[in-house]
């Protein structure tokens, strides 16, 4: 006798969540190695899911990130959104990644209708009617701008 419903109710729920793109970005996540010597450090987590995710920067002296470091502990969703943050941060200032932090922290709440001009966070759309799982989207943008902020106010 066969299984009546093949496809258990999570996974039904879960499907549009974590697409080939957000899988294959969970793989990829850039920068995973902590900096020696940082100008500013974060720590964020989740306390959802438990995700956790630690960032470090070194700024130029123009104040944008010249190094990016990341130790990234969290679902699917927060290593994928760890991976676009550490794809395109270097080269960004704090007033900049803040900027980026609340535009997604905006279309998630669906305060606005796009996640800013920040490249490829667009798939975490299927996620926006989820607000359990926002917290962990949201975390290495978060962690970008607390330790991008620290960094620059030592300056």
């Amino acid at each position: 006798m066969g299984n009546p419903h093949p496809m258990p109710y999570m996974g039904v729920m879960a499907a549009p969540l974590y697409n080939s793109t957000i899988l294959r970005l969970a793989t990829s996540i850039p920068h995973q190695t902590r900096l020696e010597s940082p100008d500013g450090s974060a720590e964020k987590r989740s306390p959802v899911c438990g995700s956790r995710i630690i960032v470090d920067v070194a700024l130029d002296a123009d104040g944008r990130v010249v190094a990016l470091g990341q130790e990234v502990r969290a679902c699917a969703l927060g290593q994928a959104s760890a991976a676009l943050m550490g794809e395109a941060a270097i080269g960004r200032t704090a007033a900049e990644l803040e900027a980026a932090r609340a535009d997604l922290t905006g279309w998630l709440a669906g305060a606005q209708d796009h996640p800013g001009d920040w490249p490829g966070l667009d798939i975490f759309e299927p996620a926006r009617p989820y607000t359990a799982r926002h917290a962990s989207i949201r975390l290495a943008f978060e962690a970008v701008a607390d330790a991008a902020r620290q960094a620059g106010a030592k300056r």
